[in-house]
C-alpha cells in the first residue's frame, strides 16, 4: 500500500469533500444528512483565477458573488476596492481580524448614492446554497522573496479561508513536522496568513484544527465526530458546509489579553455546548440547564459565544442575555472589550441601582454583571420570557438568598448555569441540581466535559501530587477534628465559606503559622523550587492559610531568595494592622504583578496567596502549587486547577506535561473526604507522583530489553557503528524518540529524587544513544527535541562511565576532510553520517552565498536516505559521498575559473544538469539581467519579470512546457532559497 501523504491523505480528502450529501445515523437511530459539495479547482486553474501567485483571491468568483449577495447597491468597482483592502491588510493578526470582520459582515463601505454606510455581505450564512465552495491543491503563494505551497486550500466565494497541511501516517513526528511548516507559512507568507482564518493538520489518524496566528502545539484541537471516528467521517463532518461556515462566523473570537490581541476558535466540546444552550433557549417547556466543563476548558468563551448566538437569532425577538460572572472575569480585558467580539449592545452593570435601572427599562442585548448586584432587587422586576441568564460558577453563585433574589426578579427567564466542578454529594450539590439540573435527569447536566476528557484532548494537563515530609504536615488529629469532621465543610463551594470555617479552627491555624514550622516549610519550598521548578522554566504558587500566613511566608522567603522572586497578593481591609498593610497592593500594582507572573522571563516567580487568584486566574507557566491551606471539594478543585493549563515555550520548545501539587496538609491522604464527588466525575483529576516513579522504572526496564540488550555484549568501539546501523530504520528511530521523550519528561519532573539514583547510569546510556541519533540522523524537519535542562546537567556531571563510547569528532568540510576521514579509525557507517553532516552544515552556512551548493546537498541527503532504506551498500554510499565532497570543492574552483557570480554559476549548473544546450551563454545572459536588476527578488513584479526573462532565454532550447516550467521554478527556488 502507498502510504505517501499525497496519495494516502491529500487525495482522499479532496475526494471526500466533493461528495454532495452524506447520510449518517446517530446513536438514537435518527438519520442525519450533511452537505459538502466543494468544487475542485486544479492548481493551474486556481493560479489563473488569482491572476498571479502574489494575489490571494479568486477575483471573478469574488466579484460575482459580492454583486449577487449585495445586489441592491454593490457594483464591480466596489468589489474591486474590497479585494484591494483584503489583500493589503496588515500582514499580522490585526490584519487577520479585519478580514474576519469582512467575512462576518461587520465591515461597512460608504454608499455615495444614499450617502450612508452599508454593511457588506461576503458570505450568506442563512442560505448556504447561495455561496460557492471550492477546494484546490498545491496552492502556491509568492511574495517575491519567499514562496510557500499549501497542500489543500478551501475557499468560500473566492476567499481562501482554510488550508490543510497533510503528512504521511507512517511518521510518528508527522504532526510536529506539519506544525513547523505552519509556523514557516506565518513567517514567510504572513500576507496570505492574514487572509486565512483556520488551518488543519492531519496524518489520516487524527484530524486537528486551529485558528491561524496560533502555532503552538497546545492550540491544536482534535476534531471529533458525533458519529464514527474514522478518518473519512472526521473529514466529512469537519468540512460539512454548515460546520465550516459556523466555525468561521460564529466560533472565532478576537480578544485582548495583557494588551495583546489573541485569536480563539472554539473546541468541539464548546461548540457542542453552545448548540445545546441555543436549543434549550428555544425549548418552550424547559427553563434550566447546567453546563459542567472542567476547570481550564474555556467556559468564558463558551458563555460569550452562546450569548452572541442567542442575541443575533431573530427567533428570540430582540432578547436580553445576562452574563453573571465573578470579579476576576469582570475585570478581564475580555469583558471590557466585548464589543470588539461583535456584540453591539453591551451594558456593564456598575452598581445594584444601575442593574435595577437596566432591567426596569427593559434593556435589550447583553448585560454583564456580578451576582451580588441582584441583592435586594424587587420581585418581578422584568417578567419578559425572552430573557436568558447565564451564571458562571453556578455551584456557588446562586446559593442562599442571592439565588432567590435572582429567580424572583426574573420569574420567566431561562437560566443556564456553568460550573468548572461536578455536582457534589452534599446538600450544596443537591441545591445546584435543583436550581439548574432538574430538567436533565438523572445526572443533571445539559452538557458535560469531564476531567478525563479534558486531559485526553490536551485541553488541560494531568495533575500529580506529592506529600511533604511528615514532620512538615499538620497534626492529623487536629486536622480531623477542626476540619474533616465539620459537616459545614462538606461540599464547601466558595472560598469565603472555607475561610469562615478556618477562622474558627484556632488550633489548626496556630499550628500552620508556628514560627518554627514556617521556617522549615519555607526552606523546603526554596530548595524544591530551585531544583524542581525553576530549572524547568516554570513558576509556583504558595497557598497559605490566611493573610497573616502569607505575610509570614513572604518575610521568610526573602531571607533565602531575592525579594523580587516572590510577591504577596491578598485583599486589603481598611482596619488592617501595620504588618498586614505593608503588603497591600493598589489595583494597578496587582494588575502588573498578574501580568508579569504570566511572563516566564519576568519576576515574580512565586506568588503567595490565600484567596485571590485561586479562581479565575490563568497563568499557563504556573506549574507547582505548594498547598499549605486545608481545602476540599469545589474549592480544592478550583484551586489545584490553576496548575492544569497547558504551556509551551516557543523559544526553547519546552512543553509542560503536567502540573504538580506539593501537599503540606495531608489533603491527598484523604481523597475520599477531600473530593466528595462521584468517582467517575473526578477520575484522573490528580495522581500520586509515585505513579510517575513506577512508570519511569517500567520504561527503564523496557528500554534495557528493547535497546541496550542488543549491543551490551559488544566492545566499546563496536557499539556506535551498531547503533547507527540498527537505527537506520526510520520506524525504529521514531519509536526510540517517542520512548526517550517520555522517559526524559518523567526524569525532568522527578529530579532531584533519591529514587532516581539507582537509574542514573542507565539513563545516561539512553541519553548517549539519543545524542548519537540526533547528531547523525535528525534534520531540521525531523524530531526536534534537544536535551532538557536537567538531563543536560546530568550529562555534564562526572558520573560512572557508560558502556557507549563518546561521540567522536565531526570533521569540518575542507581540503583535508577526506584525508582525515580515511585516516580515522571510525567505521564506514560512522564516516557516512559524519561526512553527510558536514555537507549539510556547509549548505546551511554557505548556501545563501553559494546557492549552487544546494543541489549537491540535496543529492547527498537523498543518497543517505537510500542508504538508510538499505537500497545502497555501505562502501558504495561512502564512495559516492566522497565524490560529492570533491564535487563541492571542484564547483567552487570552477566558479572562480569561469569568473561567474554565484547566481550565474547556479543557473549554469542547473542548465547542464537538464542537458540544456548553450548553458553557459544563457547563464551569462541571465547574469547580466541580474546585474542590471539587483533587486529582482524584492517585489512580486520584479520576480515575474525575472521569470519571464528566464522563460524567454530557455524556450528555444526546451519545447516540453512541463519540463520548462519545472526547470524555471527549480532555478528560482535555488536562487531565492526559501528552504535555507
Amino acid at each position: 500500500m502507498d502510504f505517501r501523504e499525497k496519495n494516502y491523505v491529500q487525495e482522499p480528502i479532496k475526494h471526500y469533500v466533493q461528495e454532495q450529501k452524506v447520510q449518517y445515523t446517530t446513536n438514537n437511530g435518527k438519520t442525519t444528512y450533511i452537505e459538502l459539495g466543494w468544487q475542485y479547482v486544479t492548481p493551474n486553474e486556481a493560479l489563473k483565477m488569482r491572476q498571479n501567485s502574489n494575489n490571494i483571491i479568486f477575483r471573478d468568483v469574488f466579484i460575482n458573488q459580492l454583486k449577487k449577495l449585495n445586489s441592491d447597491f454593490l457594483n464591480e468597482q466596489i468589489a474591486e476596492n474590497i479585494i484591494k483592502e483584503i489583500e493589503n491588510v496588515k500582514a499580522n493578526i490585526n490584519g487577520n481580524q479585519v478580514v474576519w470582520e469582512y467575512l462576518k459582515g461587520l465591515r461597512t463601505i460608504y454608499w455615495q448614492k444614499e450617502k450612508r454606510s452599508r454593511n457588506v455581505t461576503l458570505i450568506d450564512e442563512y442560505n448556504l446554497d447561495n455561496n460557492i465552495y471550492q477546494v484546490t491543491d498545491e496552492f502556491e503563494y509568492s511574495n517575491g522573496k519567499n514562496t510557500i505551497r499549501a497542500d489543500l486550500v478551501f475557499l468560500i466565494n473566492g476567499v481562501p479561508i482554510l488550508f490543510i497541511e497533510t503528512k504521511a501516517p507512517t511518521k510518528q513526528t508527522a504532526i510536529n513536522e506539519a506544525l513547523e511548516q505552519i509556523r514557516r507559512y506565518h513567517s514567510e507568507g504572513p500576507k496570505l496568513m492574514a487572509v486565512m482564518q483556520l488551518y488543519a493538520i492531519t496524518q489520516a489518524i487524527k484530524f486537528y484544527y486551529s485558528a491561524t496566528w496560533n502555532t503552538s502545539e497546545k492550540s491544536l484541537f482534535t476534531w471529533k465526530s458525533d458519529f464514527k471516528r474514522d478518518f473519512e467521517t472526521l473529514v466529512k463532518t469537519f468540512f460539512c458546509r454548515e460546520n465550516i461556515v459556523r466555525l468561521l462566523l460564529d466560533y472565532i473570537l478576537f480578544a485582548k489579553e495583557d494588551e495583546v490581541l489573541k485569536k480563539v476558535v472554539l473546541r468541539p466540546h464548546q461548540i457542542r455546548a453552545v448548540n445545546k444552550i441555543v436549543e434549550r433557549a428555544k425549548d418552550k417547556n424547559k427553563k434550566r440547564g447546567l453546563i459542567w466543563h472542567t476547570q481550564g476548558s474555556g467556559k468564558t468563551y463558551t458563555m460569550i459565544v452562546a450569548a452572541q448566538k442567542i442575541i443575533e437569532n431573530p427567533k428570540f425577538e430582540n432578547p436580553t442575555v445576562i452574563l453573571l460572572v465573578d470579579r476576576n472575569e469582570l475585570e478581564s480585558q475580555l469583558f471590557l472589550n466585548i464589543k470588539a467580539i461583535g456584540i453591539e449592545k453591551v451594558e456593564l452593570a456598575k452598581t445594584i441601582n444601575h442593574l435595577k435601572e437596566l432591567l426596569s427599562a427593559d434593556t435589550r442585548g447583553l448585560i454583564v454583571s456580578m451576582i451580588h448586584k441582584f441583592e435586594g432587587l424587587q420581585p418581578n422586576i422584568n417578567e419578559r420570557e425572552n430573557i436568558f441568564v447565564m451564571v458562571d460558577e453556578a455551584h456557588r453563585s446562586t446559593s442562599g438568598k442571592l439565588g432567590n433574589y435572582l429567580l424572583s426578579a426574573l420569574p420567566n427567564a431561562k437560566f443556564i448555569g456553568f460550573t468548572g466542578t461536578p455536582i457534589d454529594k452534599s446538600e450544596h450539590g443537591k441545591g445546584t441540581f435543583v436550581t439548574f439540573g432538574k430538567d436533565d435527569p438523572p445526572h443533571g447536566y445539559l452538557d458535560k466535559y469531564s476531567i478525563g476528557e479534558s486531559i485526553e484532548d490536551g485541553t488541560t494537563v494531568p495533575l500529580y501530587y506529592t506529600l511533604a515530609p511528615n514532620e512538615l504536615q499538620v497534626d492529623k488529629y487536629t486536622l480531623e477534628h477542626e476540619f474533616w469532621a465539620l459537616a459545614e465543610a462538606e461540599g464547601v463551594s466558595d472560598i469565603e465559606t472555607l475561610n469562615d470555617i478556618l477562622d474558627r479552627a484556632v488550633n489548626l491555624r496556630n499550628m500552620l503559622k508556628n514560627k518554627d514550622r514556617i521556617e522549615k516549610v519555607t526552606q523546603f519550598v526554596v530548595d524544591h523550587y530551585k531544583n524542581n521548578v525553576e530549572k524547568l522554566g516554570y513558576k509556583a504558587f504558595l497557598v497559605a492559610v490566611d493573610r497573616e500566613a502569607c505575610a509570614l511566608y513572604k518575610d521568610e522567603l526573602d531571607k533565602h531568595l531575592p525579594p523580587e522572586y516572590s510577591a504577596v497578593v491578598y485583599s486589603s481591609n481598611y482596619n488592617d494592622n501595620t504588618y498586614l498593610s505593608k503588603y497591600h497592593l493598589s489595583e494597578d500594582e496587582e494588575k502588573q504583578i498578574r501580568k508579569k507572573f504570566r511572563n516566564p522571563d519576568s519576576n515574580p516567580k512565586i506568588l503567595i496567596v490565600t484567596e485571590k487568584l485561586l479562581t479565575g486566574f490563568d497563568a499557563p507557566v504556573l506549574y507547582c502549587m505548594y498547598l499549605d491551606k486545608p481545602m476540599r471539594d469545589h474549592v480544592l478543585l478550583q484551586a489545584i486547577a490553576r496548575v492544569n493549563r497547558p504551556y509551551e515555550d516557543k523559544d526553547n520548545g519546552n512543553k509542560k506535561t503536567c502540573g504538580l501539587i506539593v501537599d503540606f496538609i495531608g489533603i491527598f491522604d484523604n481523597l475520599e473526604k477531600a473530593l466528595a464527588f462521584d468517582s467517575t466525575d473526578i477520575e484522573g483529576i490528580v495522581n500520586d507522583i509515585e505513579v510517575l516513579r513506577e512508570k519511569f522504572k517500567q520504561l527503564i526496564e523496557e528500554g534495557e530489553k528493547e535497546y541496550i540488550s542488543k549491543f551490551s555484549n559488544l566492545s566499546t568501539n563496536q557499539q556506535v557503528p551498531f547503533i547507527l546501523d540498527y537505527f537506520r530504520d526510520i520506524d525504529r528511530r521514531e519509536a526510540y524518540y517517542k520512548f526517550y521523550k517520555e522517559l526524559t519528561n518523567i526524569y525532568e519532573i522527578l529530579s532531584p529524587d533519591s529514587f532516581l539514583g539507582q537509574y542514573l547510569d542507565i539513563y545516561k546510556v539512553f541519553t548517549n544513544i539519543y545524542s548519537i541519533l540526533y547528531n547523525n540522523f535528525i534534520s531540521n524537519d525531523d524530531f526536534n527535541y534537544e536535551l532538557r535542562k536537567k538531563t543536560a546537567e546530568l550529562v555534564k556531571q562526572n558520573t560512572k562511565n557508560t558502556d557507549i563510547g563518546q561521540i567522536k569528532e565531526i570533521y569540518k568540510l575542507d581540503a583535508n576532510t577526506l584525508k582525515k576521514l580515511d585516516e580515522s579509525d571510525e567505521s564506514d557507517i560512522e564516516k557516512i553520517y559524519n561526512l553527510n553532516k558536514r555537507i549539510q552544515l556547509l549548505i546551511q552556512k554557505s548556501g545563501l552565498q553559494m546557492p549552487f551548493l544546494i543541489s549537491i546537498g540535496e543529492k547527498a541527503q537523498n543518497l543517505v536516505e537510500s542508504f538508510n532504506q538499505r537500497q545502497k551498500e555501505t562502501k558504495e554510499t561512502l564512495e559516492e559521498l566522497k565524490k560529492m565532497a570533491n564535487e563541492i570543492d571542484a564547483s567552487k574552483k570552477e566558479q572562480q575559473e569561469k569568473k561567474m557570480s554565484p547566481e550565474e554559476f547556479t543557473i549554469y549548473r542547473e542548465l547542464k544538469n537538464y542537458n540544456i544546450k548553450e548553458a553557459e551563454i544563457i547563464a551569462r545572459n541571465m547574469g547580466k539581467y541580474i546585474a542590471e536588476h539587483p533587486y529582482w527578488k524584492e517585489s512580486n513584479k520584479s520576480l515575474i519579470d525575472f521569470r519571464q526573462e528566464l522563460y524567454k532565454s530557455l524556450s528555444a532550447n526546451q519545447s516540453d512546457i512541463n519540463k520548462l516550467r519545472e526547470l524555471v521554478e527549480r532555478i528560482i527556488k535555488l536562487l531565492t532559497h526559501p528552504e535555507i
